[in-house]
């Protein structure tokens, strides 16, 4: 063979595998756009700063996380074993059936970002089930294994100084 043959293929091969890493590097997806999308709940549990477990939503627990690209967040748990009312009117809800039911059950929504750095996600509560946490701030590791997300969050007041691991799956 001949140098400038060689030396032609071996700009191509290097041309080549810019274009494939370069290529790589396009498609890799910020923190923010892989989170962005809507999350069902899979698990809820806290642990006690003794190490206990406890889930308390119960073992079964329904909820939903939507986190909209434009930053804006709405988020729902409740327990699967709520207690139902005794009449779907309203107005004749008694205060201890709500007492319980709200009991069971967390809503908030606000807005959201990202720290790419540390792989947290910041939500700040605009309106909340709970008045305490309305304009509070909630900052939360994140990790992301396919469709499944695990949010981690730091001992709160919330939790009895326990940590909260919540895990959801991507809705198809």
């Amino acid at each position: 063979m001949n140098r400038r043959y060689i030396i032609s293929l071996s700009g191509i091969a290097a041309l080549g595998l810019a274009m494939v890493s370069s290529n790589a590097m396009a498609q890799q997806k910020s923190l923010k756009e892989q989170l962005a999308g809507i999350w069902t709940l899979v698990s809820s549990e806290t642990t006690a700063p003794n190490g206990t477990k406890q889930q308390p939503m119960g073992v079964n627990p329904k909820g939903i996380l939507m986190l909209d690209a434009g930053g804006r967040y709405a988020s729902m748990i409740t327990s699967a074993d709520r207690p139902k009312f005794k009449s779907r009117n309203r107005a004749e809800i008694t205060t201890e059936e709500f007492a319980a039911a709200a009991k069971g059950a967390i809503a908030q929504y606000g807005t959201w970002s990202v720290n790419e750095t540390d792989k947290t996600l910041v939500r700040r509560a605009d309106g909340a089930l709970i008045p305490n946490t309305e304009g509070t701030e909630s900052q939360n590791a994140v990790a992301l294994s396919g469709d499944e997300l695990k949010i981690t969050g730091s001992p709160s007041p919330v939790s009895g100084g326990g940590t909260n691991v919540v895990v959801y799956r991507r809705a198809k």
